[in-house]
């Protein structure tokens, strides 16, 4: 299962192009599906993305269709890169035409704010016949589309499955980890991106380095307790996916759902934002915290900030005002 496959890869997206640029590197065919005619013309006719890797010239062999039967008939595993909230109606659109006993790996990040499920589970009701994996860490697309050296995490429920698409994935320069505890790959990946909203609020509000700081590390606490209530391993927490992703996502504006929060910390006006997915996962996240009874200040923090209940001034008066406890309380 090395070499030679034929990869389906679901949106066209930067993360999508990125995916699609690594695995030409694999030596796959890889089939990139995408349904904005415009950015699927501008990567067959003119090799770029201008919408989302507007910087990087593509490879040659990178071509997209809208076709979306065309780019999985035959697909040996599927990618879906469309965002976290749209995996629901796609893989229902699509599930018809996806090969029965394909590997389906979702590389989107995030719990579904409708049903308040992980998104495997939303995935494995539509499509039961095929297995389905995650792909997540510390990976900015930009740096993947280059070919700069990244080290991931492929899950899988199946430890031998998560092996053999972690091999699949991998290139010399796209490391790819494996492990079964899909669930605390899931959590890590949803998680971080709340985080990064409450780091990049932080700094936005010019409330200092050590706030920032302090709110990442305090973010890994509450990232683990939650993990741990829903059945995360925190080995996995540890790693790529959960502390990795976090680091990675808490200190950079690229990260979206940390620009997002420095937008928010600045109060300008978030209108016309690329899509941060942590906005969504704040929301279900706070939910299902407060119905099961987790200690979740962050997460809570955040979803009210972004609902308009408080401000950022007020989340960090509400944070320093908790009561004192032993940092080994967590």
């Amino acid at each position: 299962m090395r070499t030679g496959k034929t990869i389906a890869i679901m949106g066209t997206g930067a993360w999508g192009t990125a995916l699609g640029m690594t695995m030409l590197r694999a030596g796959h065919d890889v089939r990139l599906w995408g349904r904005d005619a415009a950015t699927v013309a501008a990567i067959n006719e003119r090799h770029v993305n201008p919408r989302y890797l507007p910087d990087l010239r593509l490879d040659d062999r990178l071509t997209a269709t809208q076709d979306a039967a065309a780019a999985l008939r035959g697909a040996d595993c599927i990618l879906m890169v469309t965002p976290a909230q749209t995996l629901h109606t796609v893989l229902d659109g699509l599930k018809d035409r996806i090969p029965s006993g394909a590997p389906l790996v979702l590389c989107a990040k995030g719990i579904d704010r409708q049903s308040g499920k992980l998104l495997s589970a939303v995935a494995s009701d539509i499509l039961p016949q095929n297995p389905v994996g995650a792909l997540s860490g510390p990976s900015f697309a930009s740096d993947v589309a280059r070919g700069l050296p990244t080290a991931v995490t492929v899950a899988a429920a199946n430890a031998g499955l998560a092996a053999e698409l972690a091999a699949l994935l991998s290139t010399p320069h796209f490391r790819c980890y494996s492990t079964d505890d899909l669930i605390g790959v899931e959590i890590g990946g949803a998680l971080k991106n709340v985080m990064a909203i409450a780091a990049g609020a932080t700094s936005g509000a010019n409330l200092g380095a050590s706030a920032q700081a302090a709110i990442v590390t305090r973010g890994f606490v509450e990232l683990r307790r939650i993990g741990a209530a829903l059945g995360a391993r925190p080995e996995t927490l540890l790693g790529l996916s959960g502390l990795g992703d976090l680091i990675l996502s808490c200190n950079s504006s690229q990260s979206r759902n940390f620009a997002y929060g420095l937008a928010l910390g600045r109060k300008e006006n978030l209108a016309g934002l690329p899509l941060a997915e942590g906005v969504a996962t704040a929301g279900i996240a706070a939910r299902i915290t407060r119905e099961r009874g987790i200690d979740a200040p962050i997460t809570d923090i955040v979803d009210r900030i972004l609902r308009g209940e408080i401000t950022v001034d007020d989340a960090t008066r509400l944070l320093l005002s908790r009561p004192l406890k032993s940092e080994d309380d967590i």
